[in-house]
């Protein structure tokens, strides 16, 4: 099974180690860049209502009007390389580009503590901004991933100057990550390591693989609790177990980013761009759809199309996981958002791409459509129902509710006898799982949207993890990615309350996907779902006894997992009809 949030891995490992700047009591001033048109103050320290001190730096162009809008990165990826580039980005553009670390980094005192201060802290920097003498009184806020999470943060205490975020590939904590629909992902665990061990990044040790993947393989294959990953490996790990006490999604994540009603305060247009290759559209999803929901007035648009998840600072790639980008998708995603920014503050038109609160690239179309709405991108739903018929270890999908024998799946938790078992390239992880397919396609259908699922279901235990993976499988043999789901059962009608099931009783498990697509299939084509179980090394095992999952080991496997579905369980996914119309 493919992982939704592979977005974080390796984001930074290619790039080389730039050495930490000496801490400084005060901002030095202004300098000019030689032979460029900037004037640079990197020795900026901006004091919190707490007594920490935010490290930050601020390009400006050199012959500037006397009034400029702050556009602000808030990040924890303290290297001045980078920010440095951010912010002549921003400058060269006419603004003041500022880019600010988290408490703790650069030349910042104290600990690094990764979210927990974010919101209060960028909310500070925005109001000194704000107060600055060249300063306009505005403030926008740009980037993505964790730095996308900062935006939301600063937004929850709703700070008079800002007036746009402009994200990507929007980390959502407690949605996206350390977990996603409640399950933990170890792909995660290195990442408090790179963030907090030094006042830089600690490229070294994020990007030992051979250490990560063997302390996977070295708990998958011994059976032991999750929680116990550090003890394996050898080294504390304080804020990966902090995070593994709040298994819901309960007030210690609810705090961090805009909660519930929270979302129908925020007034300021937000533009984010995501790709169906980005594990980080999981928590811009989040985001929309709860600021939609609580703001319907919300001026808020989506830009996805085939990227993955740095695709705004690396470009787009022309192929992507066997498939070849259509030319209208490769769009300078950067000049994008400038233009948005553009729009806002200085009131130019809006970009055409952006015509729609909804704008999607369909793959294999070359076209981009635009609608108000996710429901919008779909014209009509398709119903696949659950069937036990098929052969060849692949199963029906079946137009109606039939009369077949129903699915049954069945996983023994203490086999762990695929320890060493990948996938051949290009084929999806098929283990502990039904794979499902449609006939070939007698005409091409356009896919687009989200797909909801609707399981009515009986188990023999308390609980399980369910993930469900979607794929075009083309008539030449090859699988393309479309969307999926990861989730587990107990928290499928509250994530932040756990029901657990009854074992032996039927119960209904509603779902809607965390990731979207938009692909025009080809005629030949089978449109394929693989759904299944974790029970992997780079995922949490659930297994199923309705205690802390964390703490469960291979002791608590005893008996298989069976998992029976009825006749009448289906998934349902968003089509166009007609494909090419508008």
């Amino acid at each position: 099974m493919k992982s939704a949030l592979r977005w974080l891995l390796a984001s930074c490992l290619a790039l080389s180690a730039h050495a930490a700047q000496p801490p400084s009591a005060a901002s030095a001033g202004a300098r000019a860049d030689a032979g460029q048109p900037f004037l640079i103050d990197d020795q900026v320290l901006i004091p919190t209502p707490d007594g920490a001190q935010i490290a930050a730096l601020i390009v400006r162009p050199r012959n500037a009007p006397a009034k400029l809008t702050a556009l602000l990165n808030f990040t924890i990826y303290a290297r001045d390389r980078w920010s440095l580039a951010d912010a002549k980005k921003m400058a060269a553009h006419g603004y003041a580009g500022v880019v600010a670390y988290t408490r703790g980094k650069g030349r910042s005192g104290g600990p690094v503590v990764p979210y927990l201060h974010d919101g209060e802290d960028a909310a500070t920097v925005i109001a000194w901004l704000a107060r600055q003498p060249w300063s306009d009184g505005r403030v926008g806020m740009f980037s993505g991933s964790y730095n996308g999470f900062t935006q939301w943060a600063a937004a929850k205490y709703r700070p008079p100057a800002l007036k746009a975020m402009a994200t990507h590939a929007t980390n959502a904590p407690g949605i996206d990550t350390p977990m996603q629909g409640n399950v933990f992902q170890s792909f995660i665990y290195p990442w408090p390591f790179y963030t907090t061990d030094d006042k830089e990044l600690d490229d070294a040790t994020y990007g030992d693989r051979e250490r990560w993947a063997r302390l996977q393989r070295a708990w998958y294959a011994g059976g032991r609790p999750y929680r116990d990953l550090d003890k394996i490996d050898g080294k504390p790990n304080p804020i990966f177990d902090e995070w593994l006490q709040h298994p819901s999604y309960d007030a210690y994540w609810q705090r961090l980013i805009p909660y519930g009603q929270e979302f129908a305060d925020i007034d300021i247009p937000v533009f984010v761009e995501t790709g169906y290759y980005d594990g980080g559209m999981v928590g811009a999803l989040y985001y929309l759809q709860e600021h939609y929901k609580y703001r319907p007035s919300a001026d808020h648009r989506l830009l996805v199309g085939p990227y993955h998840h740095i695709a705004m600072q690396t470009g787009v790639l022309p192929e992507i996981d066997g498939y070849r980008v259509d030319r209208a998708a490769m769009i300078d995603l950067q000049e994008v958002r400038l233009q948005w920014f553009d729009h806002v503050f200085r009131g130019a038109p809006l970009p055409a791409v952006l015509s729609g609160r909804i704008n999607f690239e369909v793959m294999g179309a070359n076209r981009w459509r635009h609608v108000s709405t996710l429901a919008e991108m779909a014209t009509g739903r398709r119903r696949l129902y659950l069937t036990g018929a098929g052969s060849a270890g692949h199963l029906r999908f079946g137009d109606t509710a039939g009369k077949q024998a129903p699915p049954v799946l069945t996983v023994d938790f203490a086999d762990r006898r695929d320890v060493d078992f990948r996938p051949a390239p290009g084929m999806p992880d098929t283990r502990n799982a039904l794979v499902f397919e449609t006939e070939a396609l007698k005409a091409p259908l356009e896919v687009d949207g989200l797909f909801d699922g609707h399981f009515e279901t009986m188990i023999n235990k308390r609980d399980f993890d369910l993930a469900v993976n979607f794929y075009e499988l083309t008539a030449d043999g090859r699988y393309l990615d479309l969307a999926s789901y990861l989730g587990r059962a107990s928290y499928m009608q509250d994530r932040s309350h756990r029901q657990l099931l009854q074992p032996g009783k039927a119960r209904t498990l509603a779902f809607t996907s965390q990731m979207l697509t938009a692909r025009r299939l080809a005629a030949g084509s089978r449109i394929v779902a693989v759904v299944g179980v974790p029970k992997q090394a780079r995922i949490q095992i659930n297994y199923g006894t309705g205690g802390d999952v964390s703490a469960e080991s291979i002791a608590d496997a005893k008996e298989p997992l069976r998992i029976r579905w009825a006749v009448d369980s289906y998934l349902e996914i968003g089509v166009r009809e007609p494909p090419d119309g508008p």
